[in-house]
This record gives structure tokens, sequence and C-alpha cells, in this order.
């Protein structure tokens, strides 16, 4: 009997992925399904639905469901900084051929709040870089976006920021690109200058320009291995001759499609470099 209830759980989770596809035009289908499994769980819960039939039900019928559910399906955990030895790396290794670039192209995929691009927002000022960068951070969630985009954080988060930042090998204070007020810090607004906010979807989106650098990190570990292999392709598709990709510290090129496009950079931060014709 149980195994039959998780067999019929498990088809329900599939009709309700399909329905937001069909309906909404978000596209699940590629994400890792045991991921996904815990989250609508916590999301039943919140919705007071007992299964996913009768939220699928919900999600169909009621507009103002989907954009809620959204924020349960997709994963919305970073911090500044956060693995400061990758941004050590990127200081050390990648800053330096950056340079030799009169303007400079990055993508930030799968963005979140926003913690990600800000850093490396600062990272680049703190290089005499950001100046001629363009930053383009995108994710499918637009409510995210719309928090990136305001650069607005709580307070409490500021600690492990600062902490983060000075072992990344900052090159001033965190608190000279930020005003606290009322609990909550907002990121200047010469910051936000050179960052252009957009909806994208790795399953389903194509590329929209060439890139120095892309930084994708902490979200190919919830895809399946055919979705990283097309995230990876658009990636390498995007960037430019001899161009860079970070990826997450638990997030590897080694058993990809793409593998042999790229070679390893600084293998232990998980950043590569797009081979020489490819």
């Amino acid at each position: 009997m149980p195994h039959r209830k998780a067999r019929t759980a498990d088809i329900e989770q599939r009709l309700l992925i399909d329905a937001i596809y069909h309906r909404y035009h978000y596209d699940f289908r590629g994400y890792a399904q045991a991921s996904l499994k815990r989250r609508l769980n916590t999301a039943l819960i919140q919705f007071g639905c007992d299964t996913l039939s009768q939220l699928q039900d919900r999600v169909l019928h009621d507009p103002a469901v989907f954009p809620a559910l959204l924020e349960y399906l997709t994963v919305q955990v970073s911090e500044m900084f956060r693995d400061p030895g990758y941004y050590q790396s990127l200081r050390r290794e990648v800053v330096p051929l950056l340079r030799t670039y009169p303007s400079l192209k990055i993508w930030v995929a799968g963005c979140s709040a926003g913690e990600e691009v800000y850093s490396l927002a600062i990272l680049l000022q703190e290089e005499g870089l950001l100046d001629r960068s363009l930053i383009y951070a995108t994710d499918i969630n637009t409510q995210a976006l719309r928090s990136a985009e305001a650069g607005v954080f709580d307070q409490a988060r500021v600690p492990l920021f600062t902490e983060n930042h000075a072992r990344s090998g900052a090159r001033s204070s965190l608190s000279d690109y930020y005003t606290a007020r009322y609990g909550r810090v907002v990121f200047d607004k010469a910051l936000r200058e050179r960052m252009v906010f957009s909806d994208h979807s790795l399953a389903t989106d194509s590329v929209f320009a060439e890139m120095h650098f892309v930084s994708c990190r902490n979200v190919l570990i919830y895809f399946d291995r055919e979705l990283q292999n097309r995230a990876l392709g658009l990636f390498r598709e995007a960037l430019c001759h001899r161009g860079f990709l970070g990826l997450g510290s638990k997030e590897s090129l080694r058993f990809s499609a793409h593998s042999d496009a790229f070679e390893d950079f600084v293998l232990e931060d998980r950043i590569y470099r797009k081979r020489a014709g490819l």
C-alpha cells in the first residue's frame, strides 16, 4: 500500500510539472525530481492541500497560486561572496586576463535575489573594471529578480556578507557600498547601473549575447543530467574565444557532454576556460 501511494504521488508530481509547463511555460521537467519532491511537499503544507492533484487544480484555476508556488520551486538561498576562495581565485587568476578586454560582458545565470551579482559588481569595482563591465543577471523567478534589482537585504545578514568579503581578498570595506536604515541595507545605485536584470530559463531559452565570463553557481545541482548538458551548452555558446565559466563547489564539468570544450583553469574553485577554437 505505501508503495502504491508513493507511485501515485510520483504520477501526480509529473502531471503537476507538465501542467505548469503547458499553462505558464515554466519548464521544471528537467529538474532533479527528488529535490522537487521535497519542495512540493513543503508547498502542500503551506497551501493547505492534501495531494498534488489538489494543488494542480488550484494552480490551473487560480492565477494567484502559481507565483506563490514558484517561490517553492526555485531555490533562493545564497549569500554575498559565498565560498570566498572562489572570489580570491577570480581576483588572482581571472581578473588579470579580463583586464585585456576594452569592455566586458558577464552573465550571472540563476541570480536568485542578487547576492552573487552584487558580489561580482563590488569585486569588479575594487579591481577597477566595473566602469567597463555590463553584468547580465537572469533568473526564472521574476519576484526574485525584482528583489535583486532593488539591492535591499536584511541587515542581520550583513556580518556574514562582511566576513566573506574580507576573506575574498577585499580591497575596501563592504560598508563602502551600502547604506543602512530601518534594519535593512541598500546597495549603491552606482553598482546597479552596471547590471541588466532579465527573466531567462536555462531549460527553454537561448543565448542572448556574447560573454567574457559566465557564473552559474549552485544551480546545476538541481538539474538532471540532460538539463545540465543543455545549460552548459548555452554557456559554451555564449562564451567568447577563451572565455571563463564559474560553477558551484559541488558542480563539475567532468561527466558532461561539453567537458571537452573546456579546460580546467582553477579546478579547486570550479573555474574553467573555453578551449581555443570551440
